[in-house]
């Protein structure tokens, strides 16, 4: 299907937006399923109810921050759609070049988009993985690596090949799979384990044995963690390159706040897919790597053959964002960075972003292959964090260019730094203790480092004005923003 789609609509795929946006044409259904299929991913399938299990209620923190993005969605995205439509932009780094007439900043936009992604694909690479690891035989030499090089070669071909249409079209089977799997789990599974009462009983009795203990429902001071992993999570999620060349793909901003009011039918199915998590505690599931857990809970209450279509629902899972992803972040290079010392655009943007897809996707192999990950949620969280860090510039310039630009810069250096030194300080952990006084809170490296962010930013706007310091010029107008 990722390669018959190359013929979807008799495009010419040399042109860079049919590529790399599908020609701008896709509708509401398409959208829906594109959408779905880029952001309920196999993070969802195998990291939130491995992080259910592993910590209990701190888990369900991505069943508020999918609900929460969408009111962003509706008035943000949209907004961002009509100038980027108007004004012809693939990528955030086009709006805020234009917006404030400043290279270096557009580098760093880009920079950031590219940095993000590369663990945001490792995180899929990791779900299928598990899966090969699971599946045995053949598919399992190596611990899974050859079948994952494998995929990744088909991975790699299709998107080269077809563009952004290739996972537009595979999105409907998998969005079919996905919802076929949940619903099946969740009639199933909890029948045989003697109901939600016992379920919930005994997850709490696992939970509470553990060290440090924990519960299905949250303590109080892990309350501010919660809401700051929601909250800051939500900010961030359609800010990466591949929610904005999902976003952009629309035919219209109706298209996308229809999507608004659609898509939470999916956070229904997260938070269904989360309670997985205590059904794995419930049946005794007993497993160091606790991306296995969902695959070892479908082996021991499905049929051999059922399981086979829950593996695949995650593999394809993986494939459709990793090849959204993979796009997203060569449109920031072949635009941001390659364009701007080629003469031949747009045929030399397409080449240069066709080719920047493989090694997109090869620079994740080898995350996956190299660098060894406790939770893969957690492996993602810090590209949420780096990513946040964009969101004075392109979110707020959406409706105030008070900010001066150099001021916006410093401003996203700190951040970022901020948010490494957290999560390298914690062990890569999402959550960072700040002691205030004698009071200690736990919350989202990324939400603290967006805070260090905008006062830099803030401060340095003020001091730069009062030193006349030049500021680009703005080549956005009123009208394109109506």
């Amino acid at each position: 299907m990722g390669f018959l789609a190359a013929g979807w609509g008799r495009a010419n795929l040399e042109q860079f937006d049919e590529w790399a946006l599908g020609g701008r044409r896709f509708g509401t259904l398409v959208s829906w399923f594109l959408l779905g299929g880029d952001l309920y991913t196999a993070y969802t399938f195998v990291a939130v109810p491995a992080l259910v299990f592993g910590v209990g209620a701190l888990g369900f923190f991505a069943v508020p921050y999918a609900t929460i993005a969408y009111p962003i969605v509706f008035l943000i995205l949209a907004r961002f759609w009509v100038v980027a439509k108007k004004r012809g932009y693939i990528t955030t780094a086009d709006f805020v070049r234009d917006r404030y007439g400043d290279r270096s900043l557009e580098i760093a936009i880009a920079i950031t988009g590219v940095l993000a992604a590369t663990p945001y694909i490792a995180l899929q690479l990791v779900g299928m993985k598990t899966i090969f690891v699971r599946l045995g035989g053949a598919f399992a030499t190596g611990g899974g690596e050859l079948a994952l090089v494998a995929a990744f070669i088909i991975l790699a071909s299709y998107t080269y090949t077809s563009g952004l249409r290739a996972p537009a079209m595979i999105a409907f089977v998998k969005d079919t799979l996905i919802y076929v799997t949940v619903i099946a789990a969740i009639v199933v599974i909890p029948a045989k384990l003697g109901g939600w009462t016992h379920i919930f009983n005994a997850a709490h009795t696992a939970l509470a044995s553990r060290t440090p203990p924990h519960g299905i429902l949250l303590p109080h001071q892990l309350y501010f963690a919660y809401a700051t992993m929601a909250f800051g999570s939500a900010l961030s999620l359609f800010i990466y390159p591949h929610s904005i060349t999902s976003i952009l793909a629309a035919k219209s901003k109706y298209v996308i706040q229809r999507n608004a009011a659609l898509l939470p039918a999916y956070s229904l199915l997260l938070g269904f897919l989360a309670l997985l998590g205590y059904c794995a505690i419930a049946a005794g599931v007993v497993t160091k790597d606790t991306s296995a857990v969902v695959p070892l809970l479908f082996a021991k209450f499905f049929p051999d053959w059922f399981a086979g279509v829950a593996n695949a629902a995650i593999v394809i899972g993986a494939l459709v964002p990793a090849a959204i992803m993979a796009i997203g972040a060569a449109n920031l290079f072949a635009s941001n960075i390659f364009a701007q010392f080629r003469p031949d655009r747009p045929q030399g943007e397409t080449r240069i972003a066709k080719l920047l897809c493989l090694v997109m996707c090869a620079l994740a192999l080898a995350v996956v292959l190299i660098v060894p990950v406790q939770f893969a949620i957690y492996f993602q969280l810090l590209g949420g964090a780096w990513m946040l860090q964009i969101f004075p510039a392109m979110v707020v310039g959406l409706y105030t260019r008070w900010y001066h630009p150099k001021a916006l810069l410093i401003g996203w250096f700190f951040g970022m730094a901020t948010a490494t030194w957290m999560a390298i300080t914690t062990g890569f952990q999402p959550l960072f203790p700040l002691h205030i006084g004698g009071f200690t809170l736990s919350g989202f490296i990324a939400l603290y480092a967006l805070l260090v962010n905008l006062f830099i930013t803030k401060l340095l706007t003020f001091v730069f004005r009062g030193m006349n310091i030049e500021e680009g010029v703005d080549s956005t107008v009123v009208a394109d923003y109506a």
